[in-house]
């Protein structure tokens, strides 16, 4: 009896030991994409190094590689993250409201809103560098991306079906709208005075209000 209950104790110790170190390798993970998204925005993707996204973190190149194979893999494992909480976001949001016109509602702040985050057009803007620099390596992961921004399209077309009236699919107004505030954000981003914040609101609004809340 007292072996059965030494190997049970053996045993969850192992399983406990395991899974401190699941935690340990989740948390360097993540650290690791958030330093190199911050690494990826200042710097840009062809000039930023390993070594700092790995000092950026607090750990050695050695942890880096432990955790992914190449600065294109971490890269990769970024993008993914960033589109699939995005729509994780949008999609959350819009269970919350109670009838459609609710949804365009929420759905057009947060599209207005969205034209402010900065993190979001550089890392934007990075990706699709990548993606015309790079188009072998960008080419390896297009179907699991694409099945992250076919979800664009279905939300929209979940609360509008203005696009199809519009003659152009969900998808295409989807690219559109994240198109536009895009440019408008970089814009500012590159020579304030061009456009003001106020202004670059009321572009979206009228914008989206034209694609999105249409009616017959």
């Amino acid at each position: 009896m007292r072996n059965a209950r030494a190997i049970s104790g053996r045993r969850a110790g192992r399983g406990a030991a395991g899974s401190r170190q699941q935690e340990r390798t989740d948390t360097t993970r993540r650290k690791l994409l958030a330093a190199a998204e911050k690494i990826f925005a200042r710097c840009g993707y062809e000039a930023a190094r390993l070594e700092d996204i790995a000092v950026a973190a607090g750990y050695t190149r050695g942890a880096f590689y432990a955790n992914f194979d190449s600065k294109e893999d971490v890269f990769f494992a970024l993008l993914e993250e960033w589109v699939g909480d995005a729509v994780r976001s949008i999609t959350s949001l819009l269970s919350r409201c109670e009838s459609r016109e609710q949804q365009v509602r929420a759905l057009r702040q947060h599209y207005v809103e969205m034209a402010h985050d900065r993190r979001l057009v550089l890392f934007s803007l990075e990706y699709k560098l990548f993606a015309v620099r790079h188009p072998d390596a960008y080419a390896r992961i297009r179907e699991r991306l694409n099945r992250l921004k076919k979800s664009g399209g279905e939300i929209l077309g979940a609360v509008s079906s203005s696009p199809q009236r519009l003659g152009i699919s969900n998808r295409a107004a989807a690219i559109g709208l994240g198109g536009l505030s895009q440019a408008l954000l970089l814009e500012r981003l590159a020579n304030p005075q061009s456009v003001s914040d106020k202004e670059v609101r009321i572009l979206l609004g009228l914008f989206f209000d034209g694609l999105i809340a249409a009616r017959d």
